[in-house]
Parts: C-alpha cells; structure tokens; sequence
C-alpha cells in the first residue's frame, strides 16, 4: 500500500487530531488508511483507545480505560459534517467495564450525527455487549442504517484468537438484530488456520440467522505480540467465496484481501435503499 500523502489525507489527519477523535484506522493499523483519508473518509471509534478485552489478533491498544468523554457524540457529528459524510461508520473499543457496554454512546453519538448531518446514513459497527438485548435494543432504537458486528473466525479458533468472546453469543446478537428488522452485516478474517469448509459453514450459519451482509478479508498480523498469518489467501479464493456466499442469499459481499468491515462500507446504502432486510 502507497503511503498516505496529498492536500485530503493532511486534511482528515489534522480534524481527527483537532476533534480529539480515534480512529479504527490508525489505532487497528488498517492498510487501508491512505486510501480512505486520501478519498476524505475514516471510521470514527468511540469510547475511547483502550480495550478491555485481549484478542490476539487486533492491534488496538488494551487495558483498563480511564471514564468516559461525554463530549465525544458531539464532535464525532461535528468531523462528519466537516468531512460533508454521506455515510458513516462508527465503532469502538469493547467496554465490559460500563454497565450498558457504552451503547448509550453509541446512540447518542447516531442520533448527534443525524442532527448535525441530515441525510447521512450511519452504519454501527458494534461489540457484543456480553450478549445483554438491552444494550443492543439501545443502539437499534437510534435506528442505525446498518447494523454491523463481526463474527471474525470460526468457532474451533475462538478459544486462541478472541477467547473473552463467544461464537453463539455473537450468531445471537445478529439473529436479534435481524429479527428486530435492522440490515445486518457481519465480516470474518482468513488466514488464522481455517480450511474453506469451515468458512463456508460459517456463512451458512450467517444467513440461518437473516445476516443479509457479508465482508471477508486476509488477516495481516498488526504487531509481533499478534498471531501469525497462517496462509495468505489467492484472490481467487476470495473470489470463490464471494461466489459461494451469494450462492447462499447474502444480498451484499465483498471479499478481497484487502477487505475490512468498513472499507467502501458507503456501498451498504445502496442495499439499504433498495428495502432490503435480511431476507
């Protein structure tokens, strides 16, 4: 990837450092960062820089984080009408040290977006909330366009890549927000020791619970304390898969490499403007 450089990329380094804000981009060392600040786009990450959780393949910082800022909602809305955003997308950190996992955050920080920027479309990337239907409900109610959680590997590999996380809690939180009509989306990394039937069979638990989007991408190892790449997958392979998995009635896939939750994520507005719910 070329490093990042121009009059745009400045531009977008400079108001995330302005705001205060955090990134995915930065603080994950997605390789997809001079691409998108080059274009005027990032995906903003609330609550904070520190996880409390320890997955052994992201290179976001972890720790005890330290409160909450309460002023964060309001200058990510103010960075997303600055970038003049037609769609945006909001993660986070995991907070198993708040009660409600910072869902509240979360909506507060959609419904400030919305406000600040009519007509943006907001897609929240969210954790699991320990699997409480509260918390989720909270982020649902500020009627997000896109409802995104990651799956991230396969059930056989949670226990040595994310073991603070659970497969099924996970399937089930899709399965509620599908059933309480939001468009659902989900992402898994390849090259962490999966053999392709165990992805296709991923996938095929994906659309038992109505997730509608799909996005598959090469695990890269962003630091030495991280897992090792197992494979580096042939774009063919993606290729394969993408196949497959439309094959299966997802209504939206993107698999590539190069591929992350929220890379092109703009391109979910359109499934959202056709009507398209999890069918």
């Amino acid at each position: 990837m070329k490093v990042g450089s121009g009059r745009t990329f400045a531009g977008v380094s400079r108001l995330i450092q302005d705001k205060k804000l955090h990134t995915v981009c930065r603080s994950a060392g997605c390789p997809n960062r001079p691409e998108c600040w080059s274009s005027g786009t990032a995906t903003f990450m609330i609550l904070g820089n520190i996880c409390t959780r320890g997955c052994r393949f992201c290179g976001v910082p972890k720790g005890i984080p330290a409160g909450l800022d309460r002023d964060e909602p309001g200058r990510v809305a103010d960075a997303v009408a600055a970038l003049d955003l037609r769609y945006a997308v909001i993660t986070s950190v995991t907070r198993d040290d708040l009660p409600d996992g910072g869902a509240g955050i979360f909506a507060e920080t959609v419904q400030m977006i919305r406000d600040r920027v009519p007509g943006c479309r907001v897609e929240t990337l969210i954790p699991d909330f320990q699997g409480c239907p509260e918390a989720l409900r909270t982020v649902l109610d500020a009627r997000p366009d896109v409802l995104n959680h990651n799956i991230e590997t396969i059930p056989s590999l949670y226990a040595r890549v994310r073991p603070q996380a659970d497969y099924k809690r996970s399937l089930e939180l899709l399965h509620r927000a599908a059933e309480l009509g939001a468009v659902s989306k989900t992402g898994l990394m390849l090259g962490l020791g999966e053999e392709m039937s165990e992805v296709r069979a991923v996938m095929k638990d994906l659309r038992s619970v109505q997730c509608g989007m799909l996005t598959l991408g090469q695990y890269l190892q962003p630091d030495k304390s991280s897992l090792p790449v197992e494979k580096y997958y042939h774009p063919d392979e993606f290729r394969q898969l993408a196949h497959d998995a439309r094959a299966l009635g997802f209504a939206h896939v993107q698999s590539g490499p190069l591929v992350r939750s929220s890379y092109h994520a703009g391109e979910s507005a359109v499934i959202a403007d056709c009507g398209v719910r999890n069918k």
